[in-house]
């Protein structure tokens, strides 16, 4: 009966607001309602608690483009959407690795900052139907923040930038992470007038830290490293140095190289420039290359001493002109012009570009890059391309450890320990075999091959290795004896030379005495006739 009630006495008052409403909207002039609702909405605000911030997702002075700030929103909200929405939208983003889920329209999820409660409610404004678009979205979608006033401050001058910041790096942690190779540009005009300046592919290098095959030790002192400043952009900025860090990579051939490249970009979850610098015209395509890279990104220079002839250009500045003049006289004519059409086409980036690439004024654009050189040869580097502030860690990597060889083990034969690791262990001690050939002799040729086959054919391996070690060094060692029996050899003819040719002046002095005493006394006598 109460119930009854209650609807009875509600009845009319729903009633009397739809009759009122329906006045309203036929009787009312547009005019009036503007003024009615302004006044409407300040007596609304004067007693509504709380406020209301819209991030629309196209900005009104691009075109068609998405708001920056409405994706990252949608990222950042995307982690709370799952767990509390109820209804669910899934978008596939751009070089995104799986799909992004965000509420669907008119949901409205919850979120807490410094113990303060914010609301987010994903809306939609439908279009005018009767208007044409030339945009296939018609309805303007939006995210309304709502929040109380009196944390007013905190949303503006704190929360909302750690919204943007956070969805940023979601966004970031979620891409399709890329390996890219600059393009080889054209002999008119720059070539990035027509298509991109690097060209790309999704990066899926296996390689990490734990496949890698180095020393523990010397291992955990690089990611350390490498994790220290994948967090020091404020250190950075203290101390007033451009975020990045140079690495320099040096050793024989086949010791990984490039599989740690490999492993510091999945460690750091960051892009990889591999740069060709033979393909780059001049020093100012060199810059623009810089430009067009992104943060977060390892920007490689492998064989840098292959790559460019780097090496001694300052001294060779010098005997430049000389040896152009000399090669003029020698070859003829049709010879040098061939030259000269070689050397149109030959890269023109200097060490002097390639210094300012590394460390000018142009380096600190982007920030968190990491610049990395490999050389199977540092002693023919310059000394100004790899001191520190350039390439501020230098990394050697050897021939095959133990340890390595057990890192190695675990990942080709999924063995810890075997019988045969001691005979192995005393023949890595005796001679030098890089990783990539005990990865070779232990990774299996057939579908028969186990374990024991695998160590016994790297066991073989390292004894040829041995001996073949002992030839060259007995070779070298009867090169050097020959040689330093040519060079006594050498000597000693020429002390005989030298003996000889003092004799033979000798000689040469006394019969000069002989003959000058003879004219003398002859010169005597015909005085004394004369006289």
């Amino acid at each position: 009966m109460m119930m009854q009630d209650v609807w009875t006495q509600l009845g009319p008052t729903i009633a009397a607001i739809m009759f009122t409403w329906t006045m309203y909207q036929n009787y009312f002039p547009h005019e009036l309602r503007g003024h009615i609702r302004r006044y409407t909405d300040k007596i609304v605000s004067y007693f509504y608690p709380y406020m209301h911030i819209i991030f629309h997702e196209y900005d009104t002075d691009g075109w068609f483009e998405r708001s920056k700030a409405y994706v990252a929103i949608e990222r950042y909200l995307s982690k709370n959407s799952c767990t509390q929405a109820k209804r669910l939208k899934a978008n596939v983003v751009k070089d995104g690795q799986s799909l992004v889920l965000t509420m669907d329209d008119h949901e409205e999820i919850t979120d807490e900052y410094k113990g303060e409660k914010v609301w987010w409610i994903s809306s939609q404004q439908l279009a005018n139907k009767q208007t044409i678009s030339l945009w296939k979205e018609d309805d303007k979608r939006y995210f309304k923040l709502k929040f109380h006033r009196k944390n007013r401050e905190l949303i503006t001058n704190s929360y909302l930038k750690y919204v943007l910041d956070e969805g940023k790096a979601i966004a970031v942690r979620e891409r399709q992470r890329k390996l890219y190779t600059n393009n080889k540009g054209e002999s008119g005009g720059y070539r990035y007038r027509g298509w991109r300046i690097w060209s790309q592919v999704v990066f899926e290098h296996p390689s990490t830290f734990d496949t890698l095959a180095m020393d523990p030790n010397k291992k955990q002192e690089i990611m350390d490293d490498l994790q220290t400043f994948s967090k020091s952009k404020d250190y950075y900025a203290k101390i007033g140095k451009a975020w990045k860090r140079g690495y320099l990579l040096y050793g024989p051939p086949g010791t990984g190289k490039s599989s740690m490249i490999a492993a510091m970009a999945n460690f750091l979850e960051y892009d990889i420039y591999d740069l060709e610098l033979t393909a780059v015209k001049d020093n100012t395509e060199l810059r623009r290359l810089l430009i067009d890279t992104t943060s977060k990104s390892i920007i490689v220079i492998e064989d840098i001493d292959c790559s460019l002839d780097l090496t001694g250009q300052r001294e060779e500045k010098k005997k430049k002109k000389d040896e152009e003049d000399k090669e003029k006289d020698e070859k003829d004519a049709i010879v040098e012009k061939m030259k000269k059409g070689e050397a149109k086409e030959k890269s023109e980036v200097t060490l002097s570009g390639l210094l300012n690439f590394i460390d000018g004024l142009w380096s600190a654009i982007g920030g968190e890059r990491l610049i990395v050189f490999t050389t199977n040869y540092v002693e023919k580097l310059d000394p100004a391309l790899i001191r520190r502030g350039r390439m501020d860690k230098h990394i050697v990597l050897s021939y095959c450890c133990f340890e390595s060889f057990k890192v190695l083990a675990r990942n080709y034969l999924d063995i810890e320990s075997h019988d045969h690791f001691p005979e192995i262990r005393r023949l890595m001690g005796e001679t030098n075999m890089t990783p990539a050939d005990i990865a070779e002799n232990l990774m299996p040729k057939s579908s028969k091959e186990n374990a024991d086959t695998c160590l016994k054919r790297l066991i073989n391996a390292l004894e040829i290795a041995k001996e073949e070690a002992k030839l060259k060094a007995k070779e070298e060692e009867e090169e050097e004896r020959a040689k330093a029996k040519k060079e006594k050899e050498e000597k000693e003819e020429k002390k005989k030379e030298l003996a000889a040719d003092a004799e033979e002046a000798k000689d040469t002095d006394g019969v000069n005495k002989n003959e000058k005493s003879e004219s003398n006394g002859t010169k005597k006598n015909g005085d004394v006739s004369k006289d």
